[in-house]
């Protein structure tokens, strides 16, 4: 019997996944648990309509993205810090700090979305980069000041 996925199973199927198992099994366990449904013409339909509907709310979180990334770009966040003898900067920038700094400027992004390699604990102008999207990234300045 061919089944439709509904749902994630570790080892099994992907939802939208279309996969032949026994015919005890898709109805003992996969139909009965709400794990898949059986493969038929009005079921595939259901599928298709659920894939673009996925594909077009893609679309529109990318190219929202897009624009958003426009927008980063022209922003710099500007840090003052207390420095010591020689202008060593005390502590060092976080990623909380940067995503605290760009809410305050109605920008939403979360931290796993900052890209922080190093701290950053010097003065001066510095690149951080933001994942937005998958394949859409951007980079915003940082300005930290005495």
């Amino acid at each position: 019997m061919e089944v439709i996925f509904i749902k994630d199973l570790k080892n099994q199927g992907k939802k939208g996944q279309i996969k032949k198992v026994k015919d005890g099994y898709a109805e003992n366990f996969l139909i009965k648990n709400g794990y898949a449904i059986v493969k038929n013409s009005e079921n595939l339909k259901k599928l298709e309509q659920e894939k673009d509907k996925v594909a077009a709310e893609n679309a529109e979180k990318k190219k929202q993205a897009e624009m958003l990334k426009k927008e980063l770009e022209q922003v710099t966040l500007e840090f003052k810090v207390k420095t010591g003898e020689q202008d060593k900067v005390f502590g060092s920038i976080s990623v909380k700090q940067i995503k605290d700094e760009l809410k305050k400027k109605n920008y939403s992004i979360e931290k796993s979305q900052i890209n922080l390699n190093d701290s950053i604990s010097t003065l001066g102008f510095h690149h951080v980069k933001i994942n937005l999207y998958p394949g859409v990234e951007t980079t915003i300045k940082i300005h930290v000041i005495k």
